[in-house]
């Protein structure tokens, strides 16, 4: 700026400028010259890069152009002071987030890269496998032996931190706990020493992230049960099982930690054989409660699909392993009949060399403690007591060398050096795997009836059934990981048929797609393809079929499951189905930036959050307020976390936890409700009353459906539920959605009512009741367990009079004012506790669960153990902070889980108004229903009172005054 321009008071004393009406005037022929046209600037950028950029100051003072002093391409903005505040760097540090550990290089296997990758070309030698159990029961600990096993970096055994290799976030390894589930490929040998590839999906033991195991499921032919040997089978591992059976998943089982009956509960070889048989017999009785008594499944050492380990001092082993020891001692022994011998009663007796069931002397031990318990218990006795004295010469006699510098190292790594170099490998986990849980090839047929939701006759389908490489492409996938900046997700999948290229178009199908409803599908090219090894990726150009994959480029459009398909597929292409979770999410908060500017920053947040975790749930309340859904306290834990870190970075406000609560009846109707359309031209009548016990139930789980044809929902609701056949026939639809627990039937008669004409408006009624029963008149939350019955109906004969604007809000209407008339009550979700303590802490977790309407149903000692068992149900609504009582009243000394159960009604009347709810007073039980009621209201923005008025028509309102006269006043 020239300073001559100014005085010292900085006014102007330059040159008279131009006035204002020259300026427009050189305006208007500015514009002339541009084609008349007024330009943006992106229009002025490309169309007349080189023309003259004036920039023209607040008081009208010309500087020289932008063009002339920094050259083309260039805009400069004179501004009078810094509007970028202080606290604000001028260059911004380049944010590194760390919610993960490094991506690391490919590391030096003990088998090569491209064996690997053309074993993927091989599906009869591939295995997938989710690794299930209950919290803490040596599932993680596992892949880690397997890492060390194929991966030589991580043999240094003198590392005393526990590895936990598939442990990627950071949140894990803090919390000691498995919050993903994540996928690891090997390569690894059988007892024959032949190669297998193994899939293996390590999941969470945490009873809330149980929506992570049925993702890993769905990917998976078989499971492996993992149960902890000192504490045997838990709450989670039943729920695994039964839903494993569900999956029609292949069953094996792992009996872990059998170190702990030797070090810790210090049990007697043959006690522990008691122990150890009592866990089978427990996991043989829960298949056989689950499973058809016409096809039982198996689970026994003798049949080859349990096995043994001991994770953290790398034991692992089968009958038929541990036989094949012996075997390489003394050639002679055949492995495979030495192992039928080695279970159960039977015993060994040394003078005629021969195997019998009864034993030959009074102090004889049966075969599995004197060739496996035993010679355990010895090397565990001498690597923990006598180091130096005794340990070298059992180590000679076993054929296990170790320098003076292993012999020296501390005892838990020498007792896992010493059983490594004893026990070899865990091919013995491998073979139980290879011979008890199918290839994708064997397993083909019923994965695809189990999941496809098309028919299988069609040439697509016959190509998933024979996991053919070359057929039309079909990808299932149910999990996606977000990258390290946490801006995208990488897609896992299974490739069902045909083969999937890197930068090939492909056809992504939603879970709401449908052949009638083609929206939710778009056509996307597929970026790189990878297998995924937890810490490491193996990048492919091409993956066929039967083999896991991580896709990336694909994301935008998934929400949780899709469907991806070739988009030169020809003929109707069905979705898989969504997953099916053995739990609910029922505990909600409510969530806000801190920052109301930042809203849509958490909303992408919300979003993303949304695509991490399959069960989580996210929805916008009519007050407007954002709610998220999820299963326990550490779940929404976790996600606040990942929300407020990792996808959004914002500050968030969090309101107290809350629970979804449902609404329902206990008796039928007390008169007919009818409700007009607006028009008057059409008029539905209708009654509401409880379904009978354990129906809503049968729906959720799909033991029923409603695309069946009629004969056979009729003869389903006839046979069990006791039905008129009629009724059965005349079902017109679950709700809400198609596996709500609440039926509407017609129940009207064609000597009454018009069917064509009520057959005309079906779909607009449908879609009223499944409105209603979404959100119910009490306080906006679902009903359940209510069946409604149409009576009566007048409808208009001209169709313009009875379209869906007139006929869906009055069914809605009428549903609502049948369901006030039939005694509505409130539900709420009951948690199932299982509670471990010591017996001296059983009366404090008692008076815990006393104070919060809980219930103890069971309590018992653990076999084998010094601990006790307590089982109870708790109002989800009182179980917060639970956990932290219970360990404050029992000096930490109980551990507990719990999980949603079932729904219970609420005592005392919702709609009673002679109740007042006085603020900040604990209610008794008898004024709860109210109490719930009233806050879930307010919390809502809705009105305080439920107003009977707001669904009854006029000539409703005149029935039901003159009903009460008629009842209260009778002539």
């Amino acid at each position: 700026m020239d300073a001559d321009l100014y005085d010292e008071f900085g006014n102007y004393i330059g040159p008279e400028l131009e006035s204002d009406d020259e300026e427009e005037e050189e305006e208007e022929e500015r514009m002339e010259v541009n084609d008349g046209r007024d330009y943006d600037d992106e229009d002025r950028d490309e169309e007349n890069e080189n023309s003259m950029a004036v920039v023209l100051h607040e008081d009208k003072r010309y500087y020289p152009s932008a063009v002339e002093v920094f050259g083309p391409e260039v805009e400069t903005i004179v501004q009078e002071e810094d509007t970028q505040a202080l606290s604000v760097p001028l260059v911004a540090p380049v944010k590194k987030k760390k919610f993960q550990l490094k991506e690391q290089e490919l590391p030096e296997t003990v088998y090569n890269m491209e064996f690997l990758a053309d074993m993927m070309d091989t599906p009869d030698l591939i295995r997938n496998v989710a690794l299930v159990g209950h919290l803490h029961h040596g599932k993680t600990t596992l892949i880690d032996c397997l890492i060390r096993q194929t991966h030589p970096r991580f043999q240094d055994l003198k590392d005393e931190k526990n590895l936990r290799y598939t442990d990627t976030l950071f949140t894990e390894s803090e919390r000691g706990v498995s919050i993903k589930a994540t996928p690891v490929t090997l390569v690894l040998p059988d007892v024959k020493q032949k190669s297998f590839l193994m899939n293996l999906f390590d999941t969470p033991g945490h009873v809330n992230f149980s929506d992570e195991v049925t993702a890993a499921m769905r990917l998976c032919d078989g499971v492996v049960i993992f149960v902890d040997a000192a504490e045997g089978v838990m709450l989670n591992t039943e729920r695994l099982i039964k839903h494993a059976l569900q999956e029609k998943m292949a069953i094996t089982l792992c009996i872990n930690k059998i170190d702990r009956l030797m070090l810790e509960l210090k049990l007697p070889p043959a006690d522990a054989y008691y122990k150890i048989k009592h866990i089978v017999d427990e996991v043989s009785g829960l298949i056989s409660l689950y499973t058809d008594p016409e096809n039982p499944l198996t689970i026994s050492p003798l049949v080859g699909n349990v096995c043994f380990a001991s994770t953290q001092y790398a034991v692992c082993f089968t009958l038929h392993s541990f036989a094949s020891l012996y075997a390489q001692s003394y050639p002679s022994v055949n492995p495979k009949e030495f192992a039928r011998r080695l279970w159960g009663d039977m015993y060994f007796n040394p003078k005629t060399r021969k195997f019998s069931k009864k034993p030959p002397h009074g102090s004889a031990q049966r075969s599995f403690v004197e060739f496996i318990l035993e010679p355990l218990y010895k090397l565990f006795a001498q690597v923990v007591g006598d180091v130096d004295t005794t340990l070298p010469g059992v180590l000679d006699e076993l054929g296990i060398r170790l320098t003076k510098e292993e012999m020296k190292i501390n005892i838990r790594p020498l007792l896992r050096l010493v059983c490594g170099r004893f026990l070899q490998d865990f091919s013995g986990f491998v073979e139980m795997c290879v011979q008890h849980i199918p290839s994708p090839v064997a397993n083909a047929a019923n994965k695809v009836n189990s999941v496809y939701t098309g028919p299988t006759d069609t040439p697509l389908a016959e190509d998933m059934i024979a996991c053919d490489p070359n057929g039309t492409l079909m990808v299932h996938s149910t999990k996606m990981y977000p990258t390290d900046e946490c801006t995208f997700f990488q897609v896992l999948a299974r490739v069902m048929s045909g083969t999937l290229h890197a930068g090939q178009e492909v056809r992504i199908l939603g879970e709401n797609y449908t052949l009638t409803d083609e929206e939710d599908s778009r056509i996307l090219t597929v970026g790189r393809l990878w297998i995924y090894e937890a810490r490491y990726k193996v990048e492919l150009n091409r993956v066929p079929a039967g083999n896991w994959v991580l896709i990336e480029g694909i994301d935008q459009p998934i929400v949780k499951t899709s469907t991806i398909t070739d988009i030169n597929t020809r003929e109707d292409v069905y979705i898989f189905k969504p997953l099916k979770f053995n739990t609910q999410s029922v505990i909600k908060i409510a969530v806000e930036p801190g920052n109301p500017s930042e809203l849509p920053k958490m909303l992408e947040g919300l979003r993303k959050v949304n695509k991490s975790y399959p069960l989580l749930g996210t929805k916008v309340e009519e007050s407007g307020e954002h709610v998220v859904l999820g299963t326990g306290e550490l779940y929404l834990d976790c996600v606040m976390h990942d929300l407020r870190n990792m996808y959004s970075e914002i500050d968030i406000k969090v309101a107290d936890p809350v629970v979804v609560f449902c609404e329902t009846v206990v008796e039928t109707s007390s008169l007919k409700c009818f409700a007009e359309t607006p028009n008057k031209r059409n008029k539905i009548t209708m009654i509401a009353e409880p379904l009978e016990k354990g129906l809503a139930e049968d729906i959720e789980n799909q033991v029923v459906n409603i695309n069946w044809n009629k004969k056979r929902i009729g003869e389903f609701f006839q046979s069990k539920y006791d039905w008129d056949l009629l009724a059965a026939r005349s079902i017109w639809a679950f709700g809400p959605d198609t596996t709500g627990p609440n039926i509407l039937v017609d129940d009207t008669l064609p000597s009454e009512v018009d069917k064509a004409l009520l057959g005309s408006v079906k779909d607009s009624i449908v879609q009223g009741f499944q409105w209603g029963t979404r959100e119910g008149p009490l306080c906006e939350e679902p009903i359940r367990n209510v069946k409604f019955k149409i009576l009566d109906a007048v409808v208009a004969s001209e169709p313009l009079h009875r379209g869906g604007g007139q006929i869906i809000p009055t069914a809605r209407r009428v549903a609502y004012s049948a369901f006030l008339m039939a005694t509505p009550r409130l539900m709420e979700p009951y948690l199932f506790v299982e509670v471990q303590a010591p017996a001296d802490c059983v009366s404090a977790v008692y008076t815990v669960l006393a104070k919060r309407r809980g219930h103890v149903t069971q309590d018992a000692p653990v076999p084998g153990s010094p601990l006790y068992t307590i089982k109870a149900f708790i109002p989800a609504i009182d179980s917060f902070g639970f956990e932290t009582d219970l360990r404050t009243h029992t000096q930490g000394q109980a551990f507990c889980l719990s999980v949603f159960h079932h729904w219970q009604i609420v005592p005392g009347d919702p709609l009673d108004k002679s109740i007042l709810i006085r603020p900040l007073e604990p209610q008794p039980a008898t004024h709860l229903a109210r109490e719930f009621m009233i806050k879930t209201r307010r919390r809502k923005g809705l009105s305080e009172d439920v107003s009977i008025n707001k669904f009854f028509d006029d000539p409703m309102l005149l029935e039901l005054a003159r009903q009460d006269v008629l009842l209260n006043y009778p002539m």
